[in-house]
């Protein structure tokens, strides 16, 4: 299996563009297999591996679970949260322009009503989204709702069933929750630091 490590712009070059037209990351390849997409990719590595049923259950419904949140994922805490982080730090970054307050607080109403939905549908009262174990839907969404902390935005800290959540998933992954965002602190410490 290949992975790769770009460095800016590298995702715009022919070899790239070969394995992804859309010239975005993530990427796998594997055996000349060449997928894209995280959720496909999650999907792909827990049946290949046989990994621990919770990640992927091989039970139908729980399983229908997982892709009912995957689904949906795409259409709402994706973009949603995606569009605060770009506001508020990738922007502000390449054209040296504060964000527009007005088009933020819509953004951030859209987020709002998106974590609504995610607590009310998916975490209801139980441990995870999809039930009682973590499953690749935790994954997949607190890493989305953590993209904000870049701009030093923590749109959880209102939000308690949320919060108990994603320390529900910390303690699961354990340090690699801390690695994988390692790059969000550094972008957070930097965005608190200049206010």
């Amino acid at each position: 299996m290949e992975t790769f490590a770009l460095r800016k712009g590298e995702n715009r070059t022919p070899e790239f563009t070969k394995l992804n037209p859309m010239q975005k990351v993530p990427v796998m390849v594997d055996n000349g297999f060449v997928l894209t997409e995280s959720d496909a990719i999650l999907k792909y590595l827990t049946n290949k591996y046989n990994i621990s049923h919770n990640w992927y259950p091989s039970h139908l419904e729980r399983r229908a679970r997982v892709d009912e949140y995957t689904a949906w994922h795409h259409t709402n805490i994706r973009p949603h949260a995606a569009k605060v982080f770009w506001m508020e730090v990738l922007l502000p970054r390449m054209t040296g322009q504060p964000t527009d307050p007005l088009k933020l607080e819509r953004a951030l109403a859209d987020l709002r009503d998106t974590l609504d939905k995610l607590e009310n549908m998916f975490l209801k009262r139980q441990a995870f989204l999809c039930g009682d174990d973590i499953s690749l839907a935790d994954l997949l969404a607190v890493c989305e709702v953590m993209q904000p902390l870049g701009g030093g935005r923590d749109i959880l800290k209102d939000r308690p069933n949320l919060l108990r959540w994603k320390s529900r998933i910390q303690s699961a992954v354990g340090d690699s929750f801390e690695e994988a965002h390692t790059v969000l602190y550094r972008l957070r410490d930097g965005a608190t630091s200049k206010l």
